[in-house]
C-alpha cells in the first residue's frame, strides 16, 4: 500500500506539515502486534472518530516457518482464482459467439421484415435478399441440380433470372404462356418445383429463426449472469492473494535469510468531522473540515513458531515496537485529492489484477449485449416510463448515473483546484488541528498508561476524545 504519510509531503510540500509528532519505541519478550494494534483500533473508534487502515504490510525472512506458510497460503489463492478466471475466459469467448451469431440473425430477419413489409419496394428488396440466400445455403446443395450450375453449365441461361423475377405462380403461368417462349415448359418444370421450395422455406425458416434467436437471447443472459456470479466468486481469493503477498521491507537489513524475523507496518487514518464555533453558527460551510490523525505501527518479530495446528503464529521472544502519532487539519477537498493521488500511486507501483473482471471482459460488448437482451423489453419500458426501470446488466458496467449535484461539482485533480481558506474556514482549521494535536497526545499518553510505562508530567485537557 502507498504511505499516506509520503503522499502529503509529495501533493502538499510544505503547505501540511505534522504537527506535535510523537514516537513511543519499545522492545519486549512479551510484545505482540494483534494485541497493541486492536488496543489503538478500539481506543480510537469507541471515540467515534472514522478510522480506516491505509497500510498494511508484512514480510517474513525467507528461513522463518511463516514465510513457509504464507507463501503456500498465498498459492492456494493464486491457484483457485486462476481456475475460476478459465471459467470466465470460456464464457466470454462464447458470449461472443453468441454475440455474433445474433448480429447475423438480426440481419436475416431484417429482409424476412421487408418481405413481409406492405410498402411494394420493400417487399421487392426482401425477396431478392431472401432468394440469394435460399440459392447460396439451400439450393446449392442439391449439387448438379442447383438452380446456379444449371445456369451456368448446363446452358439454362434464362432459369436464374427468371428464379429472381418471378413473384409467386400466377407470374410463372404468364411467364410460361409469354409468345416471346422467356420460360418454356423444361424451364417451368424446373421452376415451378424450386419455387414452391422457396416460397415454404420462407414461411419455416422464418419461424425457425426467430425462434432460434429468441433461444440464444436467454442463453446469453444465463452467460452473462453466469460471468458475474463468476466474478463475485473469484473477488475474494484475488484479494486475498494481494493481501498475502509480502512486500514493504525490501532490502531491509533486519530480515536475514536463516533468521526466524518477520516484521510488520500498519497505519492507521482517523478523521473527525469539526464543527463552526457558536460565534460563526449563522456562517454555512462549503466544505468540511476534519481533525486527522496518523497512527503508525511497525513491529518486528523475532523467533516465530506454530502455536496452533491451524497455522497460526506466535512470537516466543516477542519483538521491537515503533509507534508514531501525527496530526493534521484537513478539508474535504485536501482527504479527496489525496486518497485520488494514492490510488493511482497504488495502480502504477505494482501490476493491480481488476477484480472487477465482469466488467472488463464484457466492457467492450456493452451496447451488442444491452441492445439483444433489451430488445423484449421495449414495449414494457414505452409504458412505464415514469417507473425506475434498473437495467439488470448496469451492475456490470458502469452503474446509474450521477445526480446533477454530483455531475455539478468540480473534480479536484491537483492542488491548484483547491481553493484557499477564507477567514473562518482559517479558524476552523486552527481549531480542527488543536483537536487532532489532543487526539494524538491522548492516544499515546493513555496507551502509556495503560500499560504501566512512565508518562508525561506536563497536563493536557483532552478536547479530542
Amino acid at each position: 500500500m502507498v504511505d499516506m504519510q509520503e503522499m502529503i509531503k509529495k501533493v502538499f510540500g510544505d503547505k501540511m506539515k505534522p504537527k506535535s509528532p510523537l514516537n513511543l519505541n519499545f522492545d519486549s519478550e512479551q510484545a505482540q502486534i494483534e494485541p497493541i494494534y486492536y488496543w489503538i483500533l478500539d481506543f480510537v473508534q469507541d471515540r467515534k472518530w472514522e478510522t480506516e487502515k491505509i497500510v498494511d504490510n508484512f514480510m517474513s525472512s525467507p528461513g522463518s516457518g511463516n514465510f513457509a506458510e504464507m507463501g503456500q497460503r498465498a498459492t492456494k489463492m493464486q491457484e483457485e482464482g486462476m481456475k475460476i478466471l478459465g471459467g470466465i475466459n470460456q464464457i466470454v469467448k462464447s458470449i461472443l459467439s453468441l454475440v455474433y451469431d445474433l448480429k447475423e440473425f438480426e440481419i436475416r430477419l431484417k429482409h424476412y421484415d421487408d418481405y413481409f413489409s406492405e410498402d411494394k419496394g420493400e417487399q421487392e428488396k426482401g425477396m431478392l435478399a431472401l432468394k440469394n440466400i435460399w440459392l447460396d445455403n439451400v439450393d446449392m446443395k442439391r449439387g448438379n441440380g442447383a438452380i446456379n450450375v444449371l445456369a451456368t453449365q448446363m446452358g439454362f441461361a434464362t432459369l436464374r433470372d427468371l428464379f429472381y423475377i418471378i413473384k409467386d405462380e400466377e407470374e410463372l403461368k404468364k411467364i410460361s404462356n409469354d409468345k416471346d417462349g422467356l420460360a418454356n415448359t423444361q424451364i417451368q418444370r424446373i421452376l415451378t418445383p424450386r419455387l414452391d421450395d422457396f416460397w415454404k422455406w420462407i414461411k419455416y425458416s422464418h419461424k425457425e429463426l426467430k425462434n432460434r434467436m429468441s433461444i440464444e437471447k436467454n442463453y446469453l443472459k444465463s452467460q452473462v449472469e453466469t460471468i458475474k456470479l463468476y466474478s463475485s466468486w473469484l473477488t475474494p481469493y484475488l484479494n486475498a492473494a494481494e493481501e498475502l503477498r509480502q512486500k514493504g521491507f525490501t532490502g531491509n537489513a533486519a530480515l536475514v535469510g536463516a533468521f526466524s524475523t518477520s516484521m510488520f507496518e500498519l497505519k492507521l487514518f482517523s478523521k473527525k468531522k469539526e464543527r463552526l464555533p457558536e460565534r460563526f453558527k449563522e456562517y454555512k460551510l462549503k466544505r468540511e473540515y476534519y481533525s486527522c490523525v496518523i497512527i503508525g505501527l511497525k513491529f518486528r518479530g523475532h523467533v516465530s513458531q506454530r502455536v496452533t495446528q491451524q497455522g497460526d503464529y506466535g512470537f516466543v521472544r516477542g519483538g521491537r515496537v515503533d509507534m508514531t502519532f501525527e496530526a493534521y487539519a484537513m478539508n474535504d477537498d485536501e482527504i479527496s485529492l489525496l486518497k485520488k493521488e494514492m490510488e493511482m500511486e497504488s495502480v502504477s507501483d505494482s501490476m493491480k489484477f481488476s477484480t472487477d473482471v465482469a466488467k472488463d471482459a464484457l466492457e467492450d460488448l456493452r451496447e451488442d449485449i444491452e441492445h439483444f437482451l433489451n430488445d423484449d423489453k421495449e414495449e414494457e419500458k414505452d409504458k412505464k416510463k415514469k417507473s425506475d426501470d434498473i437495467n439488470p446488466f448496469m451492475a456490470i458496467f458502469s452503474g446509474l448515473s450521477l445526480s446533477k449535484k454530483e455531475k455539478s461539482k468540480k473534480e479536484i485533480s491537483s492542488l491548484k483546484d483547491i481553493k484557499k481558506d477564507n477567514f473562518i474556514e482559517k479558524e476552523l482549521r486552527k481549531i480542527a488541528l488543536d483537536d487532532a494535536i489532543d487526539g494524538s497526545y491522548s492516544v499515546y499518553d493513555i496507551y502509556k498508561k495503560a500499560h504501566g510505562m512512565a508518562s508525561t508530567y506536563i497536563s493536557f485537557d483532552n478536547k479530542s476524545f
